[in-house]
């Protein structure tokens, strides 16, 4: 089977990677975004998906436009490849791309659709707090992830899973999931299924405002913000910019679901409940293990933090690096 194959970001890596060591398949080029300028010398950084490709001396191409770049077009009719692969690409494929590959273009999507369309859907899911995600494939129409589903694998969501682990792990099963995909399209085996437009939500773009804390919002709220948004949620401490990269919410609704280590921390410090304090107020701190913050409803240890221009450390660290004390307030 002749596959182009569209993506841009590491989540795309596995299943490029999956594609290029199947003999079922030809990568016949690849498409990714324009290389970016990174780091004070503004140098320009290939994709990880484009490094991937070079490496296996693929075609690449990277239209800023791919929808108005007529030689970008022209190429892709010129493969007469059987699918179109798309895996957080970048940009919008018009109606002309998608009629092209006689199989259409299949997107491997995370998240459960109809939830979370949209550019953000893992980091929504976690911010919301939610159970489980996971990988739907779809064919592509022109709307946003609005495309008949083809297959759906779930996995669970930890209390103590941020972005980057849920991510790691669904580009693995996304990866597995598109050729499993591609094998039964190929054989009829699969009915693709209209999505339930009224069940639709949305996962938009992540704002810098998104990013800010607020230690007033319940302790649940704020840690799945952080594990969601990480490693970039922000607060300020001593007029400098911290950010807070992880954190457990402590307490009897908690302990079951987090690691052996904390519930010896619930035998050694029976006083946690009668601990209070104003919305970001460090209300404790607990020798090997770093500072808890009071918030709008509960406690939330500080497990990992890191000031602006330094590099991240253990809350343990952040506590006797800063001298931190009792009463002092976040935010």
């Amino acid at each position: 089977m002749k596959v182009v194959f569209f993506g841009t970001p590491e989540f795309a890596v596995p299943t490029l990677e999956k594609l290029l060591s199947d003999s079922k398949f030809e990568v016949v080029a690849v498409v990714t975004q324009p290389d970016k300028p990174r780091g004070r010398g503004k140098q320009l950084i290939p994709s990880p998906v484009k490094k991937i490709a070079v490496a296996h001396n693929l075609p690449v191409w990277q239209p800023s436009r791919i929808k108005k770049d007529t030689e970008a077009l022209n190429k892709l009719t010129a493969t007469s490849a059987h699918v179109f692969v798309v895996v957080a690409y970048g940009q919008i494929l018009s109606s002309k791309i998608l009629d092209m590959p006689k199989l259409g273009c299949i997107n491997v999507h995370g998240s459960i659709l109809p939830q979370y369309r949209g550019a953000a859907p893992i980091q929504w899911s976690i911010c919301d707090g939610k159970p489980e995600t996971g990988i739907t494939t779809m064919l592509m129409d022109v709307g946003m992830d609005t495309g008949a589903m083809l297959l759906v694998e779930r996995t669970p969501i930890g209390l103590l899973d941020n972005a980057h682990d849920v991510a790691a792990r669904l580009a693995i099963i996304g990866a597995d999931l598109l050729i499993e995909t591609l094998i039964k399209l190929e054989q009829g085996e699969i009915t693709a299924t209209p999505q339930d437009n009224a069940a639709a939500t949305y996962a938009s773009l992540i704002k810098k405002e998104d990013y800010e804390l607020d230690w007033s919002q319940t302790a649940i709220a704020i840690h799945n913000k952080i594990r969601g948004f990480y490693p970039n949620c922000v607060t300020s401490f001593r007029q400098q910019s911290l950010k807070i990269m992880a954190t457990a919410p402590l307490g009897f609704d908690y302990w079951h679901l987090l690691p052996p280590k904390f519930q010896e921390f619930e035998r050694k410090i029976p006083d946690l409940s009668t601990l209070s304090g104003i919305p970001g107020e460090i209300v404790k701190i607990v020798k090997g293990l770093g500072a808890i913050v009071h918030t709008g409803d509960a406690l939330l240890l500080l497990q990992e933090v890191q000031l602006a221009g330094k590099r991240p450390q253990s809350g343990w660290d952040f506590v006797n690096g800063m001298r931190l004390e009792v009463g002092e307030i976040l935010g």
